[in-house]
C-alpha cells in the first residue's frame, strides 16, 4: 500500500478510539490501583504460595509435602486417535489438600480461603474432610487447616482440633476472625518460602 501524502498545513486524521481503548483507558487497573494489593500475594494465589513453600522446604530437605489431586470422575474416553477423556468432571474431595511428613511426624492438611472480614464460614468444610482429620488425630498424625482471610492478606495456621470442635458443637454457623487473631497462629509471608508455616507449625504443635 503506497503512503498517503497529505497537503502541507494539514495533519491527518485522528484514528477513532475502539470501545476495547475506551474501556482500557477507563478500567481502575492502572499501576496506582496495583499498589493497593500486598506485594506478598501479586500475581501469585493462595494455593501457589503454599505449592511453592512446600517446594522450597522439599528443596531445602526440610519437610515433604504434597498436594492430593483432585479426584475426576471419567464419563467417556474417545480411544479412536489414542485414549483421550472426553467428557469428565471433578468429584468432591474426600480428604484434604495437603499431606506429608516432618521428622517422623505425619501432617494432614486443608487450606482454605474466606472474602469475609468477620469470621470463616463452616459450611466450606464438607463433612468428609472433619472426619478424615479427626481421623488422623486417632492416629496420632499433625492435622490443621491454614485459613487465609483475603481482604486482610492474612494466614493463620490452626489446630483442626479447635476446628473440629466448632464444626460439632454448631452454637455458630462460622468461626469468628478474632478466634483466629487470639488462639490461631499467624504466618509469615516472604519471598523464599512465600508462606513460612513450618515453624509456625513447630510452635503450635512443640515439635
Amino acid at each position: 500500500m503506497s503512503p498517503i501524502h497529505y497537503p502541507k498545513g494539514s495533519v491527518p486524521p485522528l484514528a477513532k478510539e475502539t470501545q476495547s481503548q475506551k474501556k482500557a483507558r477507563k478500567s481502575p487497573t492502572s499501576a496506582r490501583s496495583l499498589m493497593k494489593i500486598a506485594p506478598g500475594n501479586r500475581g501469585m494465589s493462595f494455593e501457589a504460595m503454599i505449592n511453592e513453600s512446600n517446594a522450597y522446604y522439599k528443596e531445602k530437605g526440610l519437610c515433604l509435602v504434597t498436594k492430593r489431586p483432585t479426584p475426576i470422575k471419567v464419563l467417556s474416553v474417545d480411544y479412536e486417535h489414542g485414549p483421550r477423556i472426553t467428557d469428565a468432571f471433578y468429584e468432591k474431595q474426600s480428604t484434604t489438600d495437603y499431606n506429608g511428613v516432618y521428622q517422623g511426624h505425619y501432617l494432614d492438611f486443608e487450606a482454605k480461603e474466606t472474602q469475609s472480614k468477620t469470621s470463616f464460614p463452616l459450611a466450606n468444610i464438607p463433612i468428609q474432610q472433619i472426619e478424615h482429620l479427626e481421623g488422623v488425630i486417632e492416629q496420632g498424625g499433625i492435622a490443621f487447616f491454614l485459613i487465609h482471610f483475603a481482604k486482610f492478606q492474612e494466614t493463620y495456621l490452626i489446630p483442626a482440633s479447635m476446628v473440629t470442635s466448632f464444626y460439632h458443637e454448631k452454637k455458630r454457623a462460622s468461626i469468628p476472625y478474632e478466634t483466629f487473631r487470639r488462639d490461631g497462629y499467624l504466618v509469615n509471608e516472604g519471598l523464599r518460602p512465600r508462606l513460612d508455616y513450618l515453624p509456625v507449625l513447630v510452635k503450635a504443635f512443640n515439635l
